[in-house]
């Protein structure tokens, strides 16, 4: 007999990995699917950052921007390995938002969201302060610090999805939701396995649409339903370039046209610059920086900084298109950034929720509101009704938010062989769960094949069997950004050890030992 789930979500983003994790601590029975691989789309294409968006206070987004406040800490608690605190240093440029403007807008930032940690905002002297010297110093004398944190997106993903699938949930990766029906009974969802053709049936009390850029073609596609809630796709790129100075706050940069740009340190070595904000029509998949929009944030920080940055700096380029509700603006950069769920529950019917728009920072709260949405129509249990995810640590986020370096120090006395930086790698990547990742290792050698910039045939192995890796771009892209420092040879060798030795991946190392 066809097992029923009470949840099917389709889409392995950070929003439909939240709603799984969330669902599964609650005692439903879920299943995720995701045509491609987890965080493929959207959700690892973002600015990389936890924070509340000050710049939507001009848009009189108080909600939202109190939510993401409030979020903030909340998540730097439960993942402290992989969100950190990050200063950004706001100039003032005469001509374009005045400074008691910028003044009050941080001053609303400092206290709406009920900060308890982060300190606050501070006046800046540019003509004296370290982060002055990287800015041009004809042009900026004060300026304003404040702080956000900083997020390794995909890899927060990874750990939602990760710490769901401990909690019960299933997770398939690579698998497609062809088509469904809906009676009294439940959900019919006919599903493809992406690289085997492999084709199933299964049923679900309620199915979430969780599809970002592709909601509104999966609803009316797919699930066959039609839709209150109209779907807007704003492209978003960056760029990354060499370390551009040496301190390690983050700039917020003004331009003419209104936008802003991040300019934020990066994986040690590098500056991640961002973003752009454009209409897109077209297939989300095939999403690309354009010539253009690099030479845009290029001409960005060149007019702020000393230092110029050309196309040719550029190591780097990413874009991904953000599926934001349709609220009527007229420009993509004053799109909301809100989330909107749409409940279709007709009488005698099982539910279906598709989820529009949000942010990375506020997804546990969607998560949370999904849940709180769909439990009249699911049955009741006696976890049903707690919200517990504010305070459960992510997978390897059991530390207290200051102590990353005692989880370095740590691993540092257990495997003694580890560099201070590849002992800091792992730390910032895995947390607590690092252990699991380096077994009962004694040298490098145990560790097997070394693949390029520190990676290692065990870390590999436990990304096939703990995080759904298949394929070198989801190792060094998606589960690191080792692809940074990797030469296009050792990229190519991990991914013929990866199709060439995929049963033999799977099987233990074994100076491993179980979690």
């Amino acid at each position: 007999m066809q097992r029923t789930v009470d949840l099917l979500i389709i889409g392995g983003g950070i929003n439909g990995t939240g709603i799984a994790r969330d669902a599964a601590g609650r005692g439903r029975s879920v299943l995720l699917c995701e045509m491609g691989d987890l965080a493929s789309a959207t959700s690892s294409w973002s600015s990389k950052l936890i924070h509340g968006g000050l710049r939507y206070l001009e848009y009189y987004e108080f909600r939202l921007v109190r939510e993401a406040l409030m979020e903030r800490e909340v998540l730097w608690r439960i993942a402290p390995h992989i969100i950190n605190p990050l200063r950004l240093v706001l100039p003032y440029r005469k001509g374009l938002r005045p400074a008691w403007l910028l003044r009050l807008g941080l001053f609303l930032y400092d206290h709406l969201g009920g900060r308890k940690l982060l300190p606050p905002t501070r006046v800046l002297d540019l003509t004296t302060d370290t982060t002055g010297k990287p800015l041009k110093a004809n042009v900026f004398r004060k300026g304003f610090e404040y702080s956000d944190c900083r997020v390794d997106d995909s890899r927060l993903v990874m750990l939602n999805a990760r710490d769901a699938a401990d909690r019960g949930a299933e997770i398939r990766t690579r698998t497609r939701a062809m088509s469904a029906r809906r009676d009294s009974d439940g959900w019919t969802i006919a599903l493809r396995d992406e690289r085997t053709g492999q084709q199933e049936t299964v049923t679900a009390r309620t199915v979430v649409n969780a599809a970002g850029p592709w909601v509104g073609s999966v609803l009316t596609g797919q699930l066959g339903m039609k839709s209150r809630a109209n779907t807007r796709l704003v492209q978003g790129s960056h760029i990354v370039v060499r370390k551009l100075y040496e301190h390690d706050r983050a700039y917020i940069l003004q331009n003419p046209d209104g936008r802003i740009v991040f300019v934020i340190p990066f994986e040690g070595d590098f500056t991640l610059i961002g973003t752009t904000d454009r209409d897109y029509v077209g297939d989300p998949a095939k999403v690309a920086a354009t010539a253009e929009d690099i030479d845009y944030l290029c001409q960005a920080v060149s007019e702020n900084l000393e230092r110029a940055v050309a196309p040719k700096d550029v190591v780097w380029a990413y874009s991904g298109v953000r599926p934001l509700y349709d609220d009527g603006a007229s420009e993509a950069k004053a799109a909301t950034r809100d989330y909107v769920l749409e409940l279709d529950a007709e009488a005698g019917k099982p539910a279906l929720l598709s989820v529009f728009g949000g942010k990375i920072t506020t997804y546990r709260r969607l998560a949370e509101e999904a849940l709180d949405r769909l439990q009249a129509h699911l049955p009741a249990t006696a976890t049903s009704r707690k919200r517990w995810t504010a305070t459960a640590a992510l997978p390897g986020g059991d530390f207290a938010v200051t102590d990353i370096g005692g989880v370095e120090r740590d691993l540092r006395r257990a495997y003694p062989f580890l560099t201070q930086v590849y002992a800091a790698r792992l730390a910032h990547a895995y947390g607590t769960r690092a252990k699991m990742v380096l077994g009962s290792a004694k040298s490098l050698q145990d560790l097997g094949t070394e693949f390029g910039a520190t990676l290692t045939e065990a870390e590999v192995r436990y990304l096939i069997e703990q995080e759904w890796a298949q394929t070198a771009e989801d190792v060094v892209w998606r589960r690191s950004k080792l692809g940074l420092r990797m030469t296009a040879g050792e990229v190519a060798g991990l991914e013929r050890w990866m199709q060439n030795g995929t049963t033999q991946a799977t099987q233990p190392l074994q100076t491993r030992f179980a979690p």
